[in-house]
């Protein structure tokens, strides 16, 4: 068995607890994760899989950091978020099972491209999501589904950027309550992230001594940063969003 560094052990664990607070409030951990496995040493395909695995109980104490102030978006009953969530993750984790190792290694770098192009322009999206939302006149529940499914797809099967899809979509359905926004985010991904891992299990795509570590760094830092987050008068916590982009 290929022994890990205590350097790659540091980077791993650092990386985890990073991707679990960075989650928990925007979004944006898979930038950190993926790219710290493939360092050291780990292929794509299952680095993308064990890095989701990881971030899974940082998705769940995120959640937990934010349980006070969690409400579904205007339009979406709590009931069709979740079985949406479910729905979409498994499909996106199947999708990512049959993908050849090849085309994925392909589809990497415009996924990546696409993620850091999300975290980048995170606050400028939200923002617009936020000016294009009608509180008053919430998307119909079908219009609301569909987006939710197509962002639980995509979460499936990248997880990069995920937050950010998912905090713009809440805002488009007329959602204004930033730690509302927050704590449906870490749910959602949550739900979509455990259906995921079950299917990478089953797929024997996790690589479970990296992610099993990683996922006590990631479960910290989720719970810490929701906890610090939701104690943050909104505008400073929409101010470090910013912020963490430069």
């Amino acid at each position: 068995m290929e022994m890990i560094s205590l350097t790659h052990w540091g980077l791993l664990l650092a990386a985890a607890f990073v991707a679990g607070a960075l989650n928990s409030v925007a979004g944006g951990g898979s930038f950190l994760t993926l790219p710290a496995l493939v360092f050291t040493g780990v292929p794509p395909v299952i680095a993308n899989a064990t890095g989701t695995v990881a971030l899974l109980p940082g998705y769940v104490a995120g959640a937990w950091g934010f349980r006070e102030d969690m409400a579904p978006p205007p339009g979406l009953t709590m009931r069709t978020v979740v079985i949406t969530a479910l729905v979409g993750g498994m499909l996106g984790a199947a999708l990512l099972l049959v993908t050849p190792d090849a085309v994925f290694r392909k589809v990497v770098p415009w996924l990546l491209l696409a993620a850091t192009a999300m975290f980048a322009f995170g606050p400028q999206i939200r923002a617009w999501a936020a000016k294009e939302s009608h509180p008053d006149q919430p998307a119909s529940p079908v219009k609301g589904m569909l987006g939710m499914l197509a962002v639980a797809i995509y979460g499936g099967y990248f997880n990069g950027g995920l937050g950010i899809l998912l905090l713009a979509l809440f805002g488009l359905l007329g959602q204004t309550q930033l730690n509302a926004m927050n704590g449906m985010k870490n749910l959602v991904s949550a739900l979509l992230t455990a259906i995921a891992v079950a299917i990478y299990a089953i797929g024997g795509v996790v690589q479970w001594k990296q992610a099993l570590v990683m996922m006590l760094a990631a479960t910290l830092g989720g719970y810490i940063g929701a906890r610090v987050a939701r104690k943050l008068p909104a505008a400073g916590v929409r101010w470090g969003l910013w912020l963490r982009v430069w």
